[in-house]
């Protein structure tokens, strides 16, 4: 499986942004994916991730409320819609893929990784 992520940008604060994540090489509609991000000398951070299905999603708590994960299996691509952005969510965010488990926060149960792309929130 191939991922490439887009739609990072600049923003001010309190903006929004969508990112999407399109897949390709494989069926895309058995595996899990998630978005992770990584800040400038900070380790990569998990921030959601969504099952197979599109049932079931889980954030982490920085992001709970302002962000949401989806997925158009149809498109091989997933989304990640980013509102009420801050300033500390500055980073590039990376998708991912996996299989076996029905979603993971964890980066090392993820078998495919794309470029990431880079968000930068101005206060």
């Amino acid at each position: 499986v191939q991922l490439q992520a887009s739609g990072g940008g600049l923003v001010q604060a309190g903006g929004s942004l969508r990112l999407s994540c399109a897949a390709s090489g494989r069926t895309f509609s058995g595996y899990f994916m998630g978005w992770f991000r990584q800040a400038p000398g900070k380790e990569r951070e998990f921030v959601a991730t969504i099952s197979w299905s599109g049932y079931s999603t889980l954030y982490a708590d920085s992001v709970k409320g302002r962000f949401t994960i989806s997925r158009d299996n149809a498109k091989n691509t997933v989304y990640l819609q980013m509102n009420s952005l801050k300033p500390e969510d500055t980073a590039v965010y990376f998708c991912g893929s996996g299989t076996n488990r029905r979603y993971s926060v964890n980066d090392y149960e993820y078998d495919y990784w794309g470029q990431g792309t880079l968000v930068t929130v101005s206060s």
